[in-house]
């Protein structure tokens, strides 16, 4: 019966009884209706704000949210006793963590540790303890006491207490000798803790970032629902998406036809915005079937958002806004606007389009000073940019020179010059023999080149010269800071980057690529360049960089049929592949435009872990294998039969 029966008029709750019940009610719901009207009466008035008619005890703490050991058969958690409840009794369950002398227990769970203590006389309880295996779990009865001010653990939030215990039930004894034990000071290896992701689960570093991840989620949640934004599930089979990255295949008892599973859920939002959903969000579940690193899953989660009769300045100070709520405590407050930086400039002073703004030494623009030595300008797209470490950062030793070298590498159409520069005389007279004398000493006076500093210089294909550059940027200080220097800001630094190129050439086939996705709308301005030069388009797309890391990507769509086809025919996309966004933004579509996170690596910069797989409970490894269960695995050969498909082993 519901609880708040004074709020439903009398003839209303007849209707609603008469409905569930059917026609014959019951004595007691008989008197109920005959009091409704009272009831209602007493319910208006000010002294009556609430009338339940249930039957619970009227002492029952209605407000459940923060009562933890609701529904459980423990009284408290193993992190929630303090000296006020010294004299209680207490029920506690958990994990055998460590027991001496069959004397001292610490119990772990999810929330902390507490001791336990056994009276040594009583031998039942001992005899438990005789051989039962760490990690075994087990259920504590006893009563809370002080713990004497030597023995005190200010370490643990527990630290001032400990429990006399009367009597201990084991719920269910672990092996002996599990793979690892669950101390931090001797982890086992990744792999291994992989494998049993279960027992690495129990670590409170792990309990501490999937329950962080949990309230971000939570309060993402939150603010978009209180902005009106509708949480819709798109399904997770489709069809292959022509470009982006590679996506796995799902074979069919259908012969010859198979499903995709979708990158993201790009294409059922954008349909979404057609069939009036304005405002869309999304915890989605994405695959890419690209190798694992330590910021990629084949497997990943976004924050998914979209909306109708906006533009990009309403998405970005949308994120902006969710992220000032959702940010986490234990962080310093997030700033309510982001600095904004074009691709271009990115690229020009970092050599990225994700840059790391803790740190200064900005790349610098020497093109127009080199391209005074013909010797050195080898293609149309010359270009030519240096960075510059001061003296105290000075330290070019073999190991950093190596690590600069297979840097190098990557890059067959740029040159690098790295130089300790005791004295720029003598540097001069060195780099001159490449540059020619005037170009060096030009190079010194004109860009404030000093003595006992470290100089990165590197020329040819401009794209090539600025990727360099940025990644031996990066690496540099990642080496100094290796040995103890602090270079980088500390705390959590973002900002937007904006008008991304539209296209850009693929380096496997030569042709136009999108540099976004094929439904990403070209800058207003730039529309009359696409048939005569595609290559300089931009795009209204914006990443949101935190740290030098991109965690989230968005533009503004193409909304106009006509506009969709032009951007398809030029990426050499079929039209018949495409149909169903065609016809749909033929339908009547809103302009719109939306932004993905990736949760997965933005909960890991703000929990500063080295790889998301610390901050997804049951990842994949770098083969992008399982490492629990042994997935991707062979399958029968029925199945084989049932889906039209043969294994070719080689």
């Amino acid at each position: 019966m519901t609880r708040f029966l004074s709020k439903l008029g009398g003839k209303r709750f007849m209707s609603f009884m008469k409905h569930t019940c059917g026609t014959k009610l019951v004595p007691q719901v008989q008197v109920c209706i005959r009091n409704m009207n009272e009831l209602n009466r007493l319910y208006c008035t000010s002294k009556y704000k609430q009338i339940y008619l249930i039957d619970e005890d009227e002492n029952t703490n209605l407000d459940c949210r923060y009562n933890i050991n609701k529904y459980s058969c423990r009284s408290h958690t193993c992190g929630q006793l303090k000296s006020s409840n010294v004299g209680e009794r207490v029920v506690l369950c958990g994990w055998l963590e460590y027991h001496r002398m069959n004397k001292f227990i610490v119990l772990r769970d999810s929330y902390g540790e507490t001791q336990l203590l056994i009276n040594e006389k009583d031998s039942q309880l001992t005899k438990i303890l005789e051989n039962l295996p760490l990690e075994s779990i087990i259920q504590a009865k006893g009563t809370v006491l002080s713990r004497p001010k030597e023995m005190i653990n200010k370490k643990q939030s527990t630290g001032e207490i400990e429990v006399l215990v009367n009597e201990l039930k084991t719920l269910n004894k672990a092996k002996h000798n599990l793979p690892f034990n669950i101390r931090e000071f001797q982890k086992a290896k990744e792999s291994l803790r992989m494998q049993y992701r279960y027992l690495d689960l129990r670590f409170p570093q792990m309990q501490r970032n999937l329950r962080a991840r949990s309230i971000l989620i939570h309060k993402m949640r939150e603010f978009l629902i209180n902005n009106h934004f509708v949480d819709v599930e798109t399904p997770t089979l489709f069809k292959a998406t022509p470009g982006g990255a590679k996506e796995f295949i799902v074979p069919t008892r259908f012969p010859g036809e198979f499903y995709s599973l979708v990158q993201s859920p790009q294409q059922f939002k954008q349909m979404l915005m057609a069939g009036a959903i304005d405002r869309y969000f999304q915890v989605a579940r994405c695959y890419r079937d690209e190798s694992s690193r330590s910021d990629r899953q084949p497997e990943f989660t976004q924050l998914d958002i979209e909306m109708s009769f906006t533009n990009m300045n309403g998405i970005l100070m949308l994120v902006e806004e969710l992220l000032f709520y959702a940010w986490p405590e234990f962080l310093d407050t997030a700033p309510v606007k982001f600095p904004r930086i074009t691709y271009q400039e990115a690229m020009e002073s970092y050599g990225t389009d994700k840059p790391d703004t803790r740190f200064d030494f900005k790349l610098q623009d020497c093109t127009d000073l080199l391209k005074g030595n013909q010797n050195l300008v080898d293609t149309e797209d010359f270009g030519a940019y240096f960075v510059q470490f001061p003296k105290e950062y000075a330290n070019l030793n073999k190991r950093v020179k190596e690590i600069i070298s297979n840097v190098s590498a990557r890059y067959d159409k740029a040159k690098l010059v790295k130089s300790k520069i005791n004295t720029t005389k003598e540097w001069v007279d060195k780099i001159g023999k490449l540059l020619s004398p005037a170009v060096a000493l030009k190079l010194v006076e004109n860009y404030n080149i000093v003595d006992e500093t470290v100089l990165f210089l590197a020329y040819g294909n401009k794209n090539e010269v600025l990727s360099l550059l940025g990644n031996i940027r990066v690496e540099y200080v990642n080496f100094l800071e290796n040995l103890g220097m602090t270079i980088r800001k500390d705390g959590m630094h973002l900002s937007w980057v904006l008008d991304f190129p539209l296209f850009e050439l693929s380096k496997e086939t030569g042709r136009l690529q999108s540099a976004h996705h094929p439904f990403t709308a070209p800058h207003p301005e730039d529309i009359h360049l696409l048939a005569t030069d595609p290559l300089k388009v931009r795009a209204l797309a914006y990443d949101l960089v935190l740290n030098g890391n991109e965690i989230a990507g968005g533009s503004v769509r193409i909304h106009d049929p006509s506009l969709q086809e032009a951007v398809l025919d030029l990426l050499n996309i079929k039209r018949e592949t495409m149909q169903h966004i065609i016809d749909m933004l033929g339908s009547g579509c809103p302009p719109h435009g939306g932004i993905a996170f990736g949760l997965d690596r933005l909960l890991s910069i703000l929990l500063g872990t080295t790889s998301i797989r610390d901050v997804i409970a049951f990842p994949k490894n770098f083969e992008g294998r399982d490492p629990l269960s042994g997935a991707p695995s062979p399958i029968s050969k029925e199945d084989e039969k049932l889906y039209h498909i043969k294994s070719i082993k080689t």
